[in-house]
């Protein structure tokens, strides 16, 4: 099931879930689960808020919740960057249930390279040695859809774009996961998307915040602080109005990491 068909939403909300397997890389509960309803089936992520480990700069709410509120705000911005998502009960209580995003073999849009194997165009972030000791790289695509989640990245505040977390789906789009500590309100991007820094924005991202903006006021502001405090929606709004009054892709500050830890 593609994430544009029109059935995934109910299925999603209301197909019963099956549990799998669980992804053992993730720092908090995170399970592969199959989810059928009528003739529709399809593979999920399922993150139950009982598996949510106590951060103490992210106090507020759950990670589930603010996973939904980065769907609410891509979706508003109308971008469908953020796989479909909704916040349900589950085998283990309420959480996060999220499609699961099938991806392209050998379509890497963030890698780590040898400087002389970095494709031409890309984009170069970061200079390192590799566990051997020779030079690396980390790089990403200049690809558009890669640009407008960069941009959706700094709206959000993202404080954890890792490389695995941007997917090019078998479908040809660009898909971002995990968002489970972003809308802050304090300042805490960490990406490794940087490579348009200092870039004046191109017309798809003014059009995005354009739309973002209008719908923000025509009621995804009331649905997303069902999710973050009124403090942080009032936040994502004023970091979306001075994103589009600079009209540039900004820089990583001195003061803080900028990039997150690990980079994938």
């Amino acid at each position: 099931m593609e994430p544009s068909d029109p059935a995934v939403a109910e299925l999603l909300a209301r197909g019963r879930i099956e549990v799998e397997g669980r992804l053992v890389d993730a720092s908090n509960a995170t399970l592969f689960c199959e989810i059928s309803g009528g003739d529709a089936t399809a593979h999920c992520v399922y993150k139950p808020v009982s598996g949510e480990r106590a951060l103490w700069d992210f106090p507020d709410g759950t990670l589930a919740g603010r996973e939904v509120g980065a769907f609410l705000v891509s979706e508003a911005a109308g971008l469908s960057l953020v796989p479909p998502t909704v916040l349900r009960q589950g085998p283990f209580g309420p959480g996060m249930v999220q499609l699961w995003i099938d991806t392209k073999e050998g379509g890497d849009l963030v890698d780590v390279l040898p400087p002389d194997e970095v494709p031409v165009g890309w984009k170069r972030i970061l200079r390192a040695h590799d566990r051997f000791g020779d030079p690396a790289v980390l790089v990403h695509a200049d690809h558009p859809s890669v640009r407008l989640m960069a941009a959706l990245d700094v709206v959000l505040n993202n404080a954890d774009r890792k490389g695995g977390h941007v997917l090019h789906g078998t479908d040809g789009n660009v898909y971002g996961v995990d968002h489970g500590i972003c809308l802050h309100s304090e300042h805490k991007l960490r990406t490794v998307l940087w490579g348009w820094v200092g870039e004046p924005l191109p017309e798809d991202v003014v059009e995005m915040l354009a739309t973002l903006r209008s719908a923000l006021d025509d009621g995804v502001g009331e649905r997303l602080a069902e999710h973050v405090t009124r403090a942080e929606v009032r936040a994502l709004r004023r970091r979306l109005e001075e994103f589009a009054r600079v009209a540039e892709f900004p820089a990583p500050g001195a003061d803080y990491r900028a990039i997150p830890w690990p980079a994938f």
